[in-house]
């Protein structure tokens, strides 16, 4: 066993390079052969978080430095995956806060680190790329030490250390203008200012704030031992948020060693340790003493501000491509889901094939569907709706804090946009040649308004929100202008016929796809709905023949993301996801019962 132990979390801002920071701390601690092919984001390891460069699960890792074990948490930066930051942040004794030396302090930066303060953490600043031109270190740490303060940072934790440095090129020092040869400096001041953790006297307790799952061993409860000693086959009581005990029995236990598991016979408080054997645990329960029982204090999580309608696939496709198409199956995925992912509620509606999900934004719970689609499920969801609260007699909504970083020229379309959208502007920045516009906007406003800004700005947007507060209605808000070009027969698609429609508007679909009845094909040129025959074919004359015509000249087809097509749908239209295939349809496929419906 070490005689020593540091349990540190990394929190930043998405892309400021908390996982490539990681990286190189493992090859400055010598996990990896000289000779071993390393990977790029090697905590990364869901497809998902390698596809979109982001981290999704927060990880716990260790390294063993100058014969002190230094427990790592590599945690989300988007404010979608609060839930997870806030949870593993309870395992860890201070903070690393990585701030880029150009974009400085961002609005995630704050969010992270307000929770990290909040839980008494003592911070360390990294800032780094500080090889990027126009970097301003100086500027950004001071800022840095601006924002702490503002969100009530007590006096030993305003008197953070600071290194410099990039992580990508593999070099921390005190000094940003002279660059070192290794990650070394920060590991030393890790040692040097990080506390121990805090031992207490007392019986066996340990929050459960995160879980894993082995075919091989069911579930894993992962957790920092707070006092005692857990061992292996030692029989425990499980507390939970009710107060409810349980009697257990812990069959193994893990540490973290690099990468990577180890199995040990016992473990010491302080340490982060994932327990192998318990039944029907939850995240926030609490394993404690078999005789004397004592619970912590549970996890508080932030409130869900969006919803979305999960249902069947009831299209003339189902089934064609996925293997759960079931509303059991559905069911049980969500519910399999609620047990790891605490910022998502799930409610029954009066019909048994549909569900409300709840979550942190139109990401966290893109990033659940996406995972469902891998795995095989067929679902249909409808469009995203904000939560609305009374509060003393008041309808209120969430409000959230947006910044938009753009070219200085196209400031002011954004700013349009926003305002549009019932967005306050609070401020607004120079950084060279670009602005930082900062404004307080309902979160109603954001659904579909990346898409609007990408468009608008040729891609040189970058928009960031974190949720804020819940405060009275800001009323209506105007939706997407265009109707929908809907097909009005089941068939292939062929080019003839889309090229005769292409002055209605834009088409969504590639010519000879499979299309069906009621399926949204495109976007009408005008604002309300059409309903277009695509499967038509020329018809053959004894004087011309099919193909003797000119040649078809389409223009390629829109494809939306799964978040795209989420914030572009309107409130009568789904998005059917399966393994393979996204296609928007209307809610009532039949033309003349969508009338029916629309005259209600």
């Amino acid at each position: 066993m070490f005689s020593q132990i540091r349990n540190i979390a990394i929190i930043a801002h998405v892309d400021h390079g908390k996982t490539t920071l990681i990286d190189s701390i493992f090859r400055q601690s010598g996990i990896f052969r000289t000779n071993e092919k390393i990977e790029e984001r090697l905590l990364d390891s869901g497809d998902l978080e390698k596809e979109r460069g982001i981290t999704i699960l927060a990880k716990p890792t260790s390294i063993i430095w100058k014969q002190t074990k230094i427990n790592i948490i590599d945690t989300p930066g988007h404010a979608d995956f609060g839930g997870e930051v806030e949870r593993v942040l309870n395992m860890a004794d201070a903070a690393i806060l990585l701030v880029d030396a150009f974009e400085g302090p961002m609005p995630q930066t704050r969010f992270v680190l307000k929770k990290a303060l909040d839980l008494k953490l003592k911070p360390l600043v990294v800032i780094n790329k500080v090889d990027k031109e126009n970097c301003k270190p100086e500027e950004v740490h001071e800022s840095v030490f601006d924002l702490m303060f503002d969100l009530g940072a007590e006096e030993w934790q305003l008197d953070f250390p600071t290194i410099y440095g990039s992580a990508k090129n593999n070099w921390m020092g005190e000094d940003w203008k002279n660059p070192t040869d290794s990650i070394a400096p920060l590991l030393d001041t890790i040692l040097e200012h990080v506390p121990s953790p805090e031992i207490k006297e007392g019986n066996t307790q340990m929050l459960i704030t995160s879980l894993d799952y082995s075919p091989y061993t069911g579930r894993v409860a992962i957790g920092r031992l707070n006092r005692g000693v857990l061992k292996a086959n030692m029989n425990t009581s499980l507390i939970d948020r009710e107060g409810k005990i349980t009697k257990s029995k812990i069959k193994e236990i893990n540490v973290f060693d690099g990468l990577g598991r180890r199995k040990v016979d016992h473990v010491e408080a302080g340490d982060i340790c994932a327990v192998i054997g318990l039944e029907h645990f939850n995240i926030g329960d609490t394993i404690a003493d078999s005789l004397l029982p004592e619970a912590l204090p549970t996890i508080a999580i932030d409130e869900p501000t969006m919803s979305m309608l999960f249902t069947i696939n009831d299209s003339p496709f189902f089934g064609k491509d996925g293997k759960f198409v079931t509303s059991r199956h559905i069911k049980d995925r969500l519910e399999q889901e609620l047990e790891r992912n605490l910022a998502l509620r799930l409610e029954t509606t009066d019909s048994a094939d549909k569900f409300l999900v709840y979550g942190r934004g139109v990401m966290h719970l893109s990033v659940l569907i996406e995972t469902m689609r891998r795995e095989g499920y067929e679902l249909q969801i409808g469009q995203p709706q904000v939560i609305i609260k009374t509060i003393d007699g008041v309808k209120c909504e969430p409000i959230e804090t947006l910044t938009i970083d753009l070219p200085e020229n196209l400031s002011g379309k954004a700013i349009e946009m926003v305002t549009n959208r019932k967005g306050e502007m609070v401020s607004m920045e120079n950084k060279g040649d670009r602005m930082l516009c900062e404004f307080i906007i309902p979160s109603r406003g954001i659904i579909g308004l990346r898409n609007q800004l990408l468009t608008n700005t040729a891609g040189q947007g970058i928009m960031n929100h974190r949720f804020m507060e819940f405060q009275p209605f800001k009323g209506a808000i105007p939706s997407r202008v265009n109707g929908s070009l809907i097909s009005m027969e089941k068939g292939s698609a062929i080019p003839y016929s889309l090229d005769k429609l292409q002055e209605r508007g834009k088409f969504f679909i590639h010519p000879n796809e499979e299309v069906y009845t009621g399926q949204v094909i495109g976007e009408n040129s005008r604002a309300d709905d059409l309903v277009v025959n695509v499967t038509k074919t020329k018809k053959l004359s004894n004087v011309r023949a099919s193909g003797s015509d000119e040649k078809v000249n389409l223009a390629p087809p829109i494809k939306f993301s799964l978040e795209e097509a989420l914030e572009y749908i309107q409130s009568d239209e789904y998005v059917e996801a399966t393994p393979n295939y996204l296609r928007l349809r209307k809610v009532f496929l039949d033309e003349n019962e969508r009338k029916r419906n629309t005259a209600k």
